[in-house]
């Protein structure tokens, strides 16, 4: 009876280790993989939206430890920006409920096109701060994230790495590691309700974030290795793409909210 499960999660393995590559280097937690991934799987929105962020606690668990060792975290930041995150995710995680769902996607591509414009590599920012940002200001970005999240279902790396390489003057790096500590504290503080109510998979779970924080963990400990320039053209890559797909679901939704029914290419009238 177990046979068949296993090879079921078999196809697993592979995404759950391209997400954890991304996390530990680009300080986002893996949703943006994980969840296309569950709704294939024939997972529900709700059930992919619960079983991703419970796969996100140990994606982003390993890129912390890794973090950690590395000496460039504070416990003050650290705990300040985490706390910002956890709070604000908690509380604004029904936002977006009275909000349609093309306008939902819409104000999703509207952020997802800013932030791609946001993020730029230091070489075209005021000079970087030689200190850390004061932990009121990582607060404070922890809970924009989470109002990000909780109204617009928006992974919260994505939000605070460009707010604080443009809005703190932090370096890259410095960001992406702070994020990860972030998303991983929001992860838990949503997941403890998922589970509550029953919407996640722990098995999936598990599979997918045991595997992604193994690649998490190896990536995030070699964060300096790459160089800035490369790490905010992937950024910029990966909000374009969302961009581009959000605003493309927003304008059907729209059409289907309206009764408009686009005739696909090739069929017959």
């Amino acid at each position: 009876m177990a046979t068949p499960l296993i090879w079921s999660l078999l196809p697993l393995l592979p995404l759950g280790l391209v997400a954890g590559l991304l996390s530990g280097l680009l300080g986002i937690g893996g949703g943006l993989i994980f969840s296309p991934l569950l709704l294939l799987l024939g997972l529900t929105p709700h059930q992919a939206l619960a079983t991703s962020t419970l796969a996100i606690v140990p994606t982003t668990l390993g890129g912390t430890i890794a973090h950690g060792r590395s000496g460039k975290l504070t416990w003050s930041g650290g705990v300040a920006i985490a706390g910002g995150a956890a709070l604000s995710a908690g509380l604004f995680s029904h936002l977006g409920q009275g909000l349609a769902g093309w306008q939902l996607l819409s104000l999703q591509a509207a952020l997802y096109a800013l932030l791609t414009g946001l993020v730029k590599p230091r070489s075209q920012l005021a000079p970087v701060r030689e200190r850390e940002p004061h932990p009121l200001a990582l607060a404070l970005v922890g809970a924009l994230a989470g109002v990000a999240a909780g109204l617009l279902g928006v992974g919260g790396g994505l939000v605070m790495v460009p707010v604080m390489v443009a809005g703190l003057g932090m370096p890259v790096h410095g960001a992406i590691r702070y994020s990860t500590v972030a998303v991983l504290a929001s992860s838990c503080s949503a997941s403890l309700a998922f589970l509550a109510d029953g919407r996640a998979n722990p098995l999936v779970a598990l599979v997918l974030g045991g595997t992604a924080a193994v690649a998490a963990q190896w990536s995030a400990s070699r964060l300096e290795r790459v160089r800035e320039e490369r790490l905010v053209w992937m950024l910029r890559a990966i909000t374009l793409v969302l961009a581009v797909d959000s605003g493309r679901r927003a304008v059907g939704l729209w059409f289907e909210a309206q009764g408009i029914t686009l005739q696909k290419p090739g069929s017959s009238s």
